[in-house]
C-alpha cells in the first residue's frame, strides 16, 4: 500500500514520497526489533550450550548489524535518487565487515595451522 501511495505522490510531491518511504521502511524495521531480540537471545543461549567464545558471537552479529544496517542506508539512498552515494555506503559497510572479521579469520586460520603436522 505504502508502494502504490508513494508512486501517486512521487509525481505530484516527490519529497513527501521519499518521507513516506523512509517513515514505512523504519516502521517495518521497528516492528521486527522484538523478533530480532528473541534470535540474538536464542543464538547466545545455543552459543553458551556449545562453549563458544561470547566475542565470537557478539562480533559475528555486529557484522550482521552492519549489513542490514548498510543495505537499508543505500537503498534509502537510491530511493532518494543518490545511486552514487548509495554505492559508497555499501563500500564503507563491506570494509567494516571485513575489518571487523580479521580476528575471526585469525583464529581459524591459527587453529587450521595447529591441526598441520609440521
Amino acid at each position: 500500500m505504502a508502494t502504490f501511495l508513494a508512486t501517486l505522490l512521487k509525481e505530484q510531491k516527490p519529497n513527501f514520497a521519499f518521507l513516506l518511504i523512509l517513515f514505512v521502511g523504519c516502521s517495518i524495521f521497528l516492528l521486527l526489533v522484538d523478533h530480532i531480540y528473541n534470535i540474538i537471545n536464542m543464538l547466545q543461549s545455543i552459543a553458551q550450550k556449545a562453549n563458544v567464545n561470547m566475542v565470537y558471537l557478539e562480533t559475528i552479529l555486529k557484522i550482521i548489524g552492519i549489513a542490514y544496517i548498510a543495505e537499508f542506508a543505500s537503498q534509502i539512498t537510491k530511493d532518494a535518487g543518490q545511486g552514487s552515494l548509495a554505492s559508497k555506503i555499501e563500500l564503507a559497510g563491506k570494509i567494516l565487515i571485513l575489518a571487523m572479521a580479521i580476528p575471526i579469520l585469525t583464529v581459524m586460520i591459527e587453529m587450521i595451522l595447529n591441526l598441520i603436522p609440521s
